[in-house]
């Protein structure tokens, strides 16, 4: 009877999806200054592609969309 190997959990390295400044501002309906200005104060991290590319991660944009305050149900 062969020996049968235990499955193997592999960690996937899972890559962020990356947007541009301008499609992440259209994703929180605010302007391309704005998020340029949030990745200035530090509020949302962006890396550079290029010289002059910037690109921030789909889930982080996602995530300054809060909801606040509490609805009387």
């Amino acid at each position: 009877m062969p020996k049968q190997s235990a499955p193997r959990n592999r960690q996937e390295r899972r890559h962020p999806e990356l947007i541009g400044l301008q499609e992440a501002a259209d994703r929180c309906g605010v302007c391309y200054r704005t998020i340029r200005r949030y990745v200035a104060e530090g509020r949302l991290n962006a890396v550079r592609i290029g010289p002059r590319l910037l690109k921030v991660d789909a889930a982080a944009v996602d995530a300054l969309q809060k909801p606040v305050g509490g609805g009387a149900a």
